[in-house]
């Protein structure tokens, strides 16, 4: 299950750059705004999908509650949005702790070897 919850955090955090990139074409695209627009309802999916796999895979608490954390933070979004007018600079903000949150995410969902796995040991060696 492990191994499955790394994948889907690298696919999320590809897709909220990808989103991040869609943003800022999409001033300049009508459909890069509609990929914007479409990424997030993925990127409210995927996260979901990952706290599942976490609580069914047994994984740290963290790994749920973080997972559940962009779903609500994605969730947030689609409020920004929808109010606009001087709350529109939250909605780039709070995209920025989706980017964080997926980024931890990542980082904390891949093994972890011994914790010296391929160093040299420090001591010396007897002659």
């Amino acid at each position: 299950m492990r191994k499955t919850f790394t994948f889907l955090a690298a696919a999320l955090l590809l897709i909220v750059i990808a989103q991040f990139v869609f943003a800022t074409t999409g001033g300049f695209h009508a459909s890069s705004y509609r990929l914007h627009h479409a990424m997030g309802y993925v990127i409210f999916f995927v996260p979901l999908i990952m706290a599942i796999v976490a609580a069914a895979g047994r994984l740290p608490a963290r790994l749920v509650w973080v997972s559940l954390l962009v779903v609500g933070l994605d969730s947030l979004q689609v409020v920004i949005a929808e109010i606009g007018g001087s709350w529109t600079a939250l909605h780039g903000l709070n995209g920025l702790a989706i980017l964080a949150s997926s980024g931890w995410l990542l980082k904390s969902a891949a093994p972890r070897g011994t914790p010296h796995a391929g160093r040299k040991s420090d001591s010396v060696a007897p002659r």
